[in-house]
């Protein structure tokens, strides 16, 4: 089998130190490590602080974080102090601990992000991976000043999941999200793309190969991920939350984004991107970039 994926990794990192970012990896207790993206001179100075304002990038259910963000750390780099961290049991972030809920995965980011003396960031968000910026969000109010969410939930109750399945075709998010055969993958890419790229059967082979591993500890994520409709938070945070929805999203549609947005209360935003699905990020790179970019600064002038 060709290995495309392991050949792009080394090109991939050598393209990432062209814009000053470089992978590390943070241990934040024994027997839990975050692999994370962050910008090359933070490694080099102690105490580790920055001047440019913080953004952490946080993916789907899919690939690696580097990956997911390739389009956004080339578009961000210059301006931002970037963290794309894997999220445990992605790429290169790892725990023997049990515990897989969406509080675990807030709490090992930001211990990650204190160890490079991060007080305050942005957070954007990409389905699963924007369900624990919202916990981190909650959790940590002092560190989180803005989510920016796309194509999410706040909570994954049981009833907006079975729904969301039914629509889909699916009996559960590892059926959908893990797939373990070329034509499984072809139709996870045709739900979550406005136009689905054209990925060789051998490509794709290698892609399951390469990203679809710890399926056990994946699965266990994702029954953590919903929970049950009366223990649903409530959504209210102190933080600026914005919506930047695919308008083509078939996963989690704009109806579902109107409701979160209703629930959000009238301080939240809400923006659709056009030809755009699930993955809004790499379907229209420079648009979503563009809205995020404009977002951000207008925190700096509040």
């Amino acid at each position: 089998m060709v290995k495309v994926f392991a050949v792009a990794k080394p090109l991939l990192n050598l393209q990432m130190k062209c814009y000053g970012m470089t992978s590390q990896i943070i241990e934040i207790e024994p027997g839990t490590k975050i692999k994370m993206l962050v910008p090359t001179a933070l490694t080099k100075n102690n105490p580790k602080v920055t001047s440019k304002p913080a953004v952490m990038f946080l993916q789907g259910f899919a690939t690696d974080g580097t990956f997911s963000w390739l389009s956004q750390v080339t578009a961000f780099a210059s301006e931002y102090s970037v963290f794309v961290p894997d999220l445990l049991f992605f790429g290169g972030s790892m725990t023997d601990k049990p515990d897989r809920s969406l509080e675990f995965q807030a709490e090992c980011l930001v211990k990650a992000l204190r160890k490079f003396g991060v007080e305050k960031c942005s957070v954007v968000g990409l389905s699963y991976g924007a369900t624990v910026g919202f916990k981190m969000a909650k959790l940590y109010p002092d560190l989180v000043d803005c989510v920016v969410a796309s194509g999410t939930v706040v909570d994954l109750t049981e009833s907006t999941s079975e729904a969301c399945l039914k629509r889909m075709g699916y009996s559960s998010w590892s059926e959908f999200l893990m797939p373990e055969s070329v034509k499984d993958l072809k139709a996870f890419l045709a739900m979550t793309n406005h136009k689905p790229p054209s990925m060789p059967d051998f490509v794709a082979k290698d892609f399951i190969k390469e990203f679809m591993v710890n399926r056990k500890e994946r699965t266990e994520l994702l029954q953590a991920w919903v929970v049950s409709d009366n223990e649903a938070v409530p959504c209210n945070y102190s933080q600026k939350i914005h919506l930047l929805w695919g308008e083509d999203d078939k996963v989690f549609n704009s109806e579902i984004a109107e409701n979160i947005k209703q629930k959000l209360g009238g301080e939240a935003t809400l923006e659709f991107v056009k030809e755009a699905g699930h993955l809004v990020q790499s379907d229209q790179a420079t648009e979503y970039n563009n809205r995020v970019k404009k977002i951000l600064s207008s925190l700096q002038k509040a």
